[in-house]
């Protein structure tokens, strides 16, 4: 509030008085208002008005215009007011100093590079939208129908990004920088957002985007505030709401892949429950960044001039069939003030797609963010797998190719294991006859003929598990793949054959009515896999005996028929891959066993192994001597 209105009401007072227009109490009762009024002008100014008999500064009340040191400079128009009269007192208790900024007109402004295209608001000083050039996401109607729309980031209307200024005397004690009218201007390919609080008293955001590039170079600078802000501030609340839309088919798999990520210095980096709401607090921690990540995007902030003093994360689940968000991510994080008067607080404002080699170039862990699995898992994922793919991917075009072209060469590094685990079933064939006559022979005492089973194994030297083994070698690479493809984007929106994106579910038709966790479509790569899986097993099955635990044998089939719901909702680049992983196994376990193997001559082998003295081993003695036990404990529970 300035002198000029109250001038303006003392002359009208005057007026009244001088036209007798007015009865003795009312004269009196307008007095006590305006003299309380007055009283309440001066004690509530700013300290740069509370000179009396002199006019402010118009600086001291209005937001100026940065000049451009060159006629180049792209300034915004946004135009706040500078008459004093404008400024409401509602404006001055709220906003304080900053009064001046709460009013203005929402302009916004434009970086772009070949990559990205960012659009900020001047309101705030925030970024409203960042567009993708190359990245698109798949919109699919009730009908089954796919479009393409490209993909944007923080752009939903509910998001803050917000700086909470603590300033004296104001209503809540805090100014809230998103409220406010930020002038700018653009030094090519930089923006600068400022907010004047008085002469040479300000606050100020810029915004640098490089070529090539989906990183913003991002500070915070004050100059002049150590009167402005509250005696003792050394750090500054950043709010940060995100609400993390839809971009993948799969909403509910989406959803269990999308958080927040933070890293405390010299830990691991730690985040927010995946599956249901959650909060973190790190009060007081140095904090290297944050990051609100979907399934293949995210945006992230990090601290390049020193460490954030702390963090509270939180995420709050969606209902993803009415939600257009598949999740609600907020942090408040501390941004160091060590001098009000002149800081500058460098930052990275990371927005774009989680491509490993690019997170990796920050050289701070944020890559880790990527979900490719913990312990020896994802160190195949990250060091073998993610390299190996890559490299294939340079000389072959489609994603899919590399796929088949992958397990091919899988395949062959690991055949010496499948090779043996043939031969151990081979050998375990050639034994049918002996293995019959013992059925026969002890048909009534199921004990007898396991013990029996066991010596006739030892004889010829045959290894039961021999078929196994060579099969949980392979878990490890199976289970890093497991997590591989929904977590890489390089199969995002790869086509192959009836597949549309290899990083979600293929559909081969809609329902058009949805089944408790498997969906309403029907997945043609999870059908084949689970055929050839049931193929595969019959086949495998011929040479095994399962009289012991005959359930072992309907197992084989059932399984595949269970992991229908979990897989027909799961990237189809994996469906994919265990599909040609079956009939590469098919044919691998054919050619070996009609052109490789002989019957005649594994027979052979094993008469010559059982003609041998035989050693028996610690652990064959000890398994004998238990089965022993549990006859002769059987035979007593007979008797009795």
């Amino acid at each position: 509030m300035t002198f000029a209105v109250n001038s303006a009401a003392c002359c009208t007072f005057a007026q009244i008085i001088s036209e007798n227009l007015m009865e003795r109490n009312q004269v009196i009762g307008i007095i006590l208002i305006m003299t309380t009024f007055l009283l309440w002008t001066i004690t509530s100014a700013p300290p740069e008005v509370k000179e009396a008999g002199t006019n402010p500064p118009a600086d001291s009340l209005a937001i100026n215009k940065i000049v451009p040191p060159n006629s180049t400079i792209d300034t915004l128009s946004t135009e706040i007011p500078t008459s004093d009269s404008t400024i409401s007192p509602a404006a001055l208790v709220q906003f304080g100093p900053f009064a001046a900024a709460s009013k203005g007109t929402e302009e916004s402004q434009v970086l772009e590079n070949e990559l990205v295209k960012i659009t900020f608001s001047s309101k705030g000083g925030v970024i409203k939208e960042v567009f993708l050039k190359k990245h698109v996401h798949t919109l699919t109607d009730s009908a089954g129908n796919e479009t393409k729309a490209p993909v944007t980031l923080l752009s939903s209307p509910e998001n803050s990004f917000s700086y909470g200024l603590p300033v004296a005397g104001t209503s809540t004690g805090i100014v809230q920088t998103q409220q406010l009218f930020f002038t700018a201007r653009k030094e090519e390919n930089s923006l600068i957002f400022r907010v004047n609080a008085g002469q040479n008293q300000w606050f100020e955001q810029k915004y640098t985007l490089a070529p090539d590039d989906y990183t913003l170079g991002y500070s915070v600078n004050t100059q002049g505030m150590s009167n402005i802000l509250t005696p003792g501030t050394k750090s500054l609340t950043l709010s940060w709401k995100n609400h993390l839309q839809k971009y993948e088919k799969g909403e509910k798999f989406e959803q269990n892949y999308s958080t927040v990520y933070f890293k405390e210095k010299n830990e691991s980096r730690d985040y927010c429950s995946c599956v249901s709401d959650d909060t973190k607090e790190l009060a007081g921690k140095p904090i290297e960044w944050v990051t609100h990540t979907n399934q293949f995007f995210n945006t992230s902030l990090m601290a390049m001039g020193g460490n954030f003093l702390g963090v509270v994360a939180q995420t709050e689940m969606t209902d993803t069939k009415t939600s257009p968000y598949v999740k609600i991510a907020t942090s408040e994080i501390q941004i160091p003030l060590p001098n009000a008067g002149s800081t500058n607080f460098e930052m990275k404002l990371y927005s774009g797609p989680n491509e490993y080699s690019r997170l990796t170039a920050f050289n701070n862990h944020i890559e880790e963010i990527i979900p490719f699995g913990s312990s020896i898992f994802g160190t195949i994922n990250r060091y073998v797998i993610r390299p190996f793919f890559d490299f294939l991917s340079q000389h072959i075009g489609s994603k899919g190719i590399v796929i088949i072209l992958l397990i091919f060469l899988i395949k062959m590094l690991l055949y010496p294991l499948m090779y043996k685990m043939l031969h151990s079933q081979a050998k375990m064939g050639a034994l049918k006859p002996e293995l019959a006559h013992l059925k026969e022979k002890h048909k009534d005492d199921l004990q007898k003929q396991q013990m029996e089973t066991m010596k006739i194994y030892r004889e010829y030297g045959v290894n039961p598990l021999g078929g196994c083994l060579p099969m949980l070698l392979q878990m490890p690479i199976w289970y890093a793949l497991f997590r591989f493809f929904p977590a890489s984007i390089t199969f995002r929106q790869e086509p192959f054959l009836w597949a549309t994106d290899l990083s979600s579910y293929d559909v081969l038709f809609m329902m058009g009515f949805e089944i408790p966790y498997f969906g309403a479509h029907v997945s043609l790569f999870t059908l084949l896999w689970a055929v050839s899986t049931i193929v595969y097993s019959y086949y495998n099955m011929q040479n095994m005996d399962f009289s012991a635990n005959p359930a072992m044998k309907y197992m084989q089939y059932i399984m595949p028929v269970l992991f229908l719901a979990f897989f027909n909702n799961y990237a189809s680049g994996l469906t994919c891959y265990m599909f040609f992983s079956n009939l590469i196994n098919i044919l691998q376990t054919i050619v070996t066993k009609n052109y490789i193997f002989d019957e005649a001559k594994i027979r052979e082998e094993l008469l010559k192994t059982k003609a041998k003295p035989k050693k028996k081993s610690g652990f064959a003695s000890r398994l004998e001597e238990a089965m022993k036990q549990q006859q002769a404990l059987q035979e007593q529970r007979k008797k009795k």
